[in-house]
């Protein structure tokens, strides 16, 4: 048997194991927006660690940042003249809440259906436990690896990576490396393996809108003096026209179009859009006039309402006039797009745009960058390769239409593209009670990392 060939059968050989030691990472509560599981944040960075030193890697180390921390791992030792391969993860998980609709225990595993049912099962323990496993079974099998490999998993990707890139500013030769992998990404559709290769940015605000000192008695004063809910009404209204195209000036300058090859592949996808709708139980869709729904929400940039809020909203009726109102909105971003700019574009066309009698603030909450990487870069080719070796059937490309903004921090600040192979399903509830991992999907995942590691090896100059 081949070496490549003794890779894949002590995988499928040791598929019960690589499912049981799944398990002990997903018992550890690792709630990154939670202080009280600030402890179990680092428990769960310290069992990576040593587990990594337990499959062979000759260096594991969990680096303190200002929040949580990064655990880092590599091995190093392959032939002369092989590319170095950086694997991203986050092992921090989602709250857990509402507890109570969770068929089993958020932190116990169990497996139904075929399915492993756990928090952090898709997002993202087990996509970057592949690779570990993956790994491990080059390890055991050959005693080296073709590669060149590091990994990098932070703990607060579910609370925005608040201190990743300052890391990654900070280690730029400790990170340096040839291509980035990740698998935090999901599947078109069940029995459609995909890679991922466009993924949308983001620039999150907020606008406050001030009025009187205090609330007022809408008897007494409405009529008088513009009401702050009327003006945070008046205002959305304002930033789209009735077909979903964006008014803010300057915000679809930057926008880079869809080629004509990605339109026809996209239109060849198995997508129903009347199923898609009744699915998510709307009488028809709506967006940008000349799109399709795919590329919408793929490919073209959004202006989405959050959330509004301000006055009373309680039980019975109170006749006010609230002294305050607010909103969130989040834009999705497309290439080539620039979260920082999009702000300024906001900002400046709200206060154009407000009423009179009212004070109107625009806060800056968040951002990322969108990111795209080439399709005919050798690493896609590679990914494209190794997807097939391990499932049996050849990917798909599809965007994404949310956002990993450490995608355009390895392009910025290590000058290297991203390989965004995930085995994640849309329905798969990540962020939601009953979160789970098709079995089948993270045996095949643990095969195609493996088979990614040679096929990279032949493929990326060092």
């Amino acid at each position: 048997m081949s070496e490549n060939g003794a890779v894949m059968s002590l995988i499928d050989l040791e598929r019960d194991r690589h499912v049981e030691e799944l398990g002990q990472l997903l018992r550890i509560r690792s709630i990154s927006a939670l202080s009280e599981h600030r402890e179990d944040v680092r428990a769960c960075a310290q069992w990576l660690r040593d587990h990594m030193f337990s499959i062979g890697l000759q260096k594991a180390e969990v680096r303190d940042t200002s929040g949580h921390p990064i655990v880092y791992g590599e091995w190093a030792h392959p032939e002369p003249g092989r590319p170095t391969v950086l694997v991203y993860g986050h092992y921090d998980v989602q709250p857990v809440d509402p507890v109570e609709l969770w068929h089993s225990p958020p932190f116990e595993p169990h497996v139904r259906d075929g399915r492993l049912y756990a928090r952090g099962s898709a997002d993202d323990k087990g996509q970057l436990f592949m690779h570990l496993k993956a790994v491990e079974a080059h390890l055991k099998a050959r005693g080296e690896l073709p590669v060149r490999v590091k990994f990098l998993l932070e703990g607060e990707e579910e609370t925005g990576s608040e201190h990743l890139d300052a890391f990654i500013e900070e280690h730029k030769e400790l990170l340096a490396c040839d291509v980035a992998v990740i698998s935090d990404t999901s599947w078109f559709a069940q029995g459609v393996p995909s890679i991922t290769y466009g993924l949308r940015g983001m620039a999150y605000l907020q606008l406050d809108v001030y009025g009187p000192s205090s609330d007022l008695h809408s008897g007494s004063f409405g009529g008088s003096i513009m009401n702050p809910a009327e003006a945070v009404a008046r205002l959305i209204a304002g930033l789209k026209d009735n077909r979903g195209h964006i008014l803010v000036p300057g915000f679809y300058d930057r926008v880079l179009p869809l080629s004509e090859r990605e339109r026809v592949e996209f239109r060849q996808l198995p997508f129903d859009e009347q199923e898609h709708m009744r699915s998510l139980s709307v009488p028809e869709g709506y967006g940008e006039e000349g799109y399709t729904t795919l590329e919408r929400v793929w490919a073209r940039p959004t202006l989405e309402v959050n959330g509004i809020w301000g006055g009373f909203s309680g039980e019975g009726s109170k006749t006010v006039l609230p002294a305050e109102a607010h909103a969130k909105i989040s834009c999705r971003l497309v290439p080539d797009q620039d979260p920082d700019e999009v702000y300024g574009f906001i900002e400046s066309y709200v206060r154009r745009i407000s009423p009179p009698g009212v004070r109107v603030e625009v806060r800056r909450m968040h951002g990322g960058r969108p990111a795209l990487v080439p399709l005919d870069h050798p690493a896609m080719d590679a990914a494209s390769r190794a997807v097939e070796r391990g499932f049996g059937k050849a990917p798909v490309f599809i965007r994404a239409g949310g956002s990993i903004p450490v995608v355009a921090s390895f392009a910025e600040l290590l000058g290297v593209p991203t390989v965004l192979m995930g085995v994640g399903l849309p329905d798969e509830n990540a962020h939601a009670p009953n979160e789970w991992l098709l079995l089948e999907n993270y045996h095949g995942g643990i095969r195609s990392a493996a088979a990614l590691l040679e096929e990279l090896g032949r493929a990326l100059p060092a």
